[in-house]
């Protein structure tokens, strides 16, 4: 399958309908925009035709939560198609999900459900991101979760479990620096052994975004500006992969259009240190 171009190593947003018309008048200049494939599901209307004004102004990548590639279940055929249409419709530089579950027996949860990090997930898990890419004709990236308890019977570190994802499925990795972040406090590692964990090759994108504290947790909102710890770890993340299409994820909260752009400024200046082999202040 053709597909469009590959973002530049540089930053972009989310892309959400109270900034349609103002994205489509500035056309500030960002290096991909990124969507929730579920919205755009439907078989036409104004959605779609947004989508279609603005595939021809950016590299796009499109973003699932609902495929659930973490049940004991087999993929959702239904959902999976719908996902395959658009997909093949729009042509666009990356197709995400998320390393998690979230729906069992036709019941779908509001959250990305964490997994037991064991051996049978591992195999369950990476037959799911099998059977996506040979119906999507084309290889996936998964993203690093934000998680809130873990499973006394994992017997593998997350980190190693993702990296292990991507080994055996030959699919990429949609590193989430700010999920890194909230579960090493959450859950007590030293964030840099995550990192160290991913091969920088299967880096396809990053995330960033904003969480909350709440009690003893971070709880990751996305209804926040990028935290100074986020912010540094990210730069240690590009120093040690190099400059990757970066997304500044606001998805509660939304704000004006130009404090994700002044994020994805903050973002800029850091891939732009990294170009130059500096480190930005």
């Amino acid at each position: 399958m053709a597909h469009a171009r590959i973002p530049a190593p540089a930053a972009g947003i989310g892309l959400r309908a109270p900034h349609y018309a103002q994205l489509l008048e500035r056309r500030p200049a960002l290096a991909f925009l990124e969507v929730h494939s579920e919205n755009f599901f439907a078989a036409g209307g104004p959605s779609l035709a947004w989508l279609e004004r603005f595939r021809g102004l950016y590299p796009m990548s499109f973003h699932g939560v609902g495929l659930s590639l973490g049940s004991s279940e087999a993929v959702d055929a239904v959902h999976l198609a719908k996902l395959a249409s658009l997909v093949e419709r729009f042509e666009p530089a990356f197709v995400s999900e998320h390393v998690c579950w979230s729906s069992a027996s036709g019941r779908h949860s509001n959250d990305l459900l964490p997994l037991p990090y064991t051996e049978e997930a591992l195999d369950s898990f990476v037959a799911h991101v099998d059977a996506v890419q040979e119906r999507l004709g084309r290889t996936i990236l998964v993203e690093n979760v934000s998680s809130y308890m873990r499973f006394g019977h994992s017997t593998i570190p997350e980190w190693e479990f993702v990296a292990e994802v991507a080994r055996a499925s030959g699919c990429g990795v949609l590193l989430d620096v700010n999920n890194v972040w909230v579960n090493s406090v959450n859950h007590g590692f030293d964030p840099r052994v995550f990192l160290a964990a991913i091969d920088p090759a299967t880096v396809a994108e990053i995330h960033l975004a904003g969480f909350e504290a709440q009690e003893s947790l971070l709880v990751d909102t996305h209804s926040r500006a990028v935290t100074g710890d986020v912010w540094s770890l990210f730069g240690e993340a590009i120093a040690r992969m190099g400059p990757r299409p970066t997304l500044i994820e606001w998805d509660a909260d939304i704000p004006e259009l130009d404090v994700l752009l002044g994020e994805a400024g903050k973002a800029e200046a850091i891939l732009d240190a990294a170009r130059r082999g500096e480190r930005a202040a």
